[in-house]
């Protein structure tokens, strides 16, 4: 009698059940998913989100610490060109020989150290020690400034003098406020230039410097940003788009090189499996954060930074917390969550949740699929986010930094700075949320380690910021 064929060797996927046993899974090839497996996976994630900390601690010293504005008012006193009655003053000059005020603050150590002055007037602590430096050397400082920072009227420069020093915080920041009167010379109804090359990016010990300015000069008031590119303003030019489309600019800067701000939207987004629930949670973070930035620019509402950053920090842990856990500890197919006990479910989110392998349909769908159970982060995603948009936008408003009365001009600068910000959260929504939705549908395994570990690393680098931003440096 023939004998029997030898059986084929029957390759056995074993998984973990939730009590911590092994379970195989008959006629699904695959590899043993055992005590190694497990380690390998978790040193995986331990290492990727490690990286990540160590790039995203960093991020402060290089989006803040490494920037810097200086803030300038500017205003007329008199109509150059006017002189006095007795014949006695220079032609063009006004009767009091001052022509224009202008009020500069700097940021203090920033200030001291690019005049080039001894680290006794840069590492100062207090008001009154920084107030005696500044006596000190007070010529060397005034060198510095009015070599880079000029007021000129019909194309020459107008005379400098130096009134008065003071020493003012600005969100936490100690910050070198100097008056400067300036004496113009010139035929009447001529226009007035600005020009700004404070802290240039050549002395190394800042970039990307910016000079904020407020003016009142010929009959025009406004406001405008002076950069490296664009360093001067001019009255009697069509300043208006040029000085919204400036706004526009820093505000897309602030939020594209504000990683708190960023890691905020990326938590949210880590979780989000359909586009409605992104477009909803992007909505209320923008209403919320839209109010709280206005009525805080506009002096409305006043809460010191010392406050605020602390909360921005932590409404990231709090958010990629709830990612987190909504990965972890999910359960059976149909559930809502993946859970490591379903290998072939891909990674659902906190934000809507998934128990099913990810496709683009359900990506689009409008309302949750049938079967998947509601859970506490879904009833409190709103409230929450609304909540951490107020505070936000509290953050962008202490970033801007204007010190200014009402005016429709202010409106408009503000409510273009705030456009900015909205055009690069919406173009970092339409760039990551297709490929974090195409990366479940073709690699779910994958993507649910990426978005968990994602999740750590984003989870331990807003509490290493909370802490520090809640202790005092030295």
């Amino acid at each position: 009698m023939a004998r029997p064929p030898a059986a084929r060797p029957h390759l056995r996927l074993v998984r973990h059940s939730s009590h911590g046993g092994r379970r195989p899974c008959d006629g699904v090839p695959g590899v043993v998913h055992d005590g190694a497996e497990v380690i390998r996976r978790i040193t995986l994630v331990g290492l990727a989100a490690a990286t990540l900390v160590a790039v995203a601690v960093a991020g402060p010293a290089v989006a803040h610490d490494a920037t810097s504005d200086v803030y300038a008012e500017v205003a007329g006193t008199t109509a150059v060109g006017v002189a006095e009655s007795s014949g006695s003053a220079s032609p063009g000059a006004s009767s009091s020989g001052v022509d224009v005020v202008a009020t500069l603050d700097l940021e203090y150590d920033l200030l001291m150290k690019s005049a080039w002055l001894r680290a006794d007037a840069y590492e100062a602590a207090g008001r009154d020690a920084q107030l005696a430096k500044l006596a000190e050397y007070e010529a060397d400082v005034d060198a510095y400034v009015t070599a880079r920072f000029e007021v000129a009227y019909d194309g020459e420069p107008c005379a400098p003098s130096l009134r008065g020093t003071d020493v003012v915080e600005r969100d936490s920041v100690a910050y070198a406020s100097l008056d400067y009167a300036y004496a113009c010379a010139g035929d009447p109804g001529r226009a007035h230039r600005v020009t700004s090359a404070l802290f240039p990016d050549e002395e190394s010990f800042v970039h990307s410097t910016e000079t904020l300015v407020r003016y009142d000069l010929d009959g025009e008031r406004g406001s405008a940003v002076l950069t490296a590119s664009s360093p001067t303003l001019a009255t009697g030019e069509w300043r208006l788009a040029r000085q919204l489309g400036s706004f526009f600019l820093l505000g897309a800067e602030h939020l594209l090189f504000g990683p708190d701000h960023v890691l905020f939207l990326l938590a949210l987004l880590l979780g989000a499996r359909r586009l409605r629930d992104v477009v909803l949670v992007a909505t209320a973070f923008t209403v919320a954060h839209s109010v709280t930035f206005l009525l805080a620019a506009l002096g409305l509402v006043t809460v010191p930074g010392a406050v605020v950053e602390p909360v921005i920090a932590a409404s990231i842990a709090v958010v990629a917390g709830a990612d987190l856990a909504g990965l972890w500890r999910g359960g059976r197919r149909g559930s809502g969550r993946w859970s490591p006990a379903d290998d072939d479910v891909a990674g659902g989110g906190v934000v809507a949740g998934g128990g099913v392998r990810a496709d683009l349909r359900d990506a689009l769908r409008r309302s949750q699929p049938a079967g998947r159970r509601e859970t506490l982060w879904d009833r409190w995603r709103l409230p929450v986010v609304v909540a951490f948009g107020l505070a936000h936008g509290l953050g962008f408003a202490g970033a801007l930094g204007i010190d200014a009365a009402w005016s429709w001009d202010l409106l408009w600068s503000l409510l273009v700075f705030n456009i900015g910000i909205e055009a690069v959260q919406l173009g970092i929504i339409a760039v990551a949320f297709p490929l974090l939705a195409v990366l479940r549908l073709r690699a779910p395994r994958a993507a649910r380690w990426l978005l968990m570990a994602g999740s750590v690393a984003i989870g331990l680098v807003a509490l290493w910021w909370t802490v520090e931003r809640l202790v005092p440096a030295g």
